[in-house]
């Protein structure tokens, strides 16, 4: 599957639990401006391509249509990784956040084994 650029009120349907399907999404906020998001950009598009993922969304967000974002979700900075599940029944949806790698990547700040590491252990 591809990434998918999702909207501030697309991100807002998720957050809130209007999503009632049964989803697991992978959701990478970037900025234009970032260097590192550009460079990450291509390894979060082959990730997303492998059929090990297949069921998964992969989405991305650009935090500028989302102003608040980074205060709503309790992180600081791009690029920032997610693994969301979107609501079942009358649960909310629950968000993972990929940590800070210890030793970031100095072109992409996350290393391709960690992203895999991360969906492997959240998303599958």
């Amino acid at each position: 599957m591809s990434v998918t650029r999702i909207s501030n009120k697309s991100l807002d349907k998720i957050l809130s639990g209007e999503i009632k399907e049964n989803v697991t999404c992978i959701l990478k906020f970037y900025s234009n401006d970032c260097h590192m998001c550009h460079a990450l950009s291509d390894y979060y598009t082959d990730i997303s391509k492998e059929d090990k993922y297949k069921d998964l969304h992969f989405l991305a967000c650009n935090v500028a249509d989302c102003p608040d974002i980074e205060k709503k979700l309790n992180f600081n900075g791009v690029p920032t990784i997610f693994v969301i599940h979107t609501s079942v029944g009358n649960r909310r949806p629950s968000l993972r956040l990929l940590p800070e790698p210890e030793e970031p990547n100095q072109k992409t700040w996350y290393k391709v084994g960690d992203i895999k590491k991360f969906i492997n252990k959240e998303a599958l």
